[in-house]
């Protein structure tokens, strides 16, 4: 990867999604825009906030789809990120109130 970009794989199909009860949400069902999430797989040399297994928030209209491998991957820039998520705690330590 060169300079500020960001190689990243979708969770996955982009279009569809599911509701909490379950329901499939077909993509033309679609009103507003709406980011995704996708894992990061590899960075540029100039990334500063972005490591390598970070869950990514993006636009979906904003990609450039690349095949490696037999895999669908998405190049976008650093800037392009709208958050990173926040590992998911372990229940260690303190914060863990039964």
């Amino acid at each position: 990867m060169l300079n500020d970009r960001l190689l990243v794989a979708v969770e996955g199909d982009p279009a569809e999604r599911r509701s909490s009860a379950g329901i499939v949400i077909p993509a033309t069902a679609a009103v507003g825009k709406r980011l995704a999430w996708a894992d990061v797989v590899a960075v540029g040399q100039h990334v500063r906030q972005v490591e390598v297994g970070d869950r990514v928030l993006f636009d979906p209209e904003d990609r450039a789809e690349v095949e490696l491998d037999g895999s669908t991957y998405l190049l976008l820039r650093e800037k392009d990120v709208h958050g990173v998520a926040q590992p998911r705690g372990t229940g260690e330590g303190t914060g863990l109130y039964l």
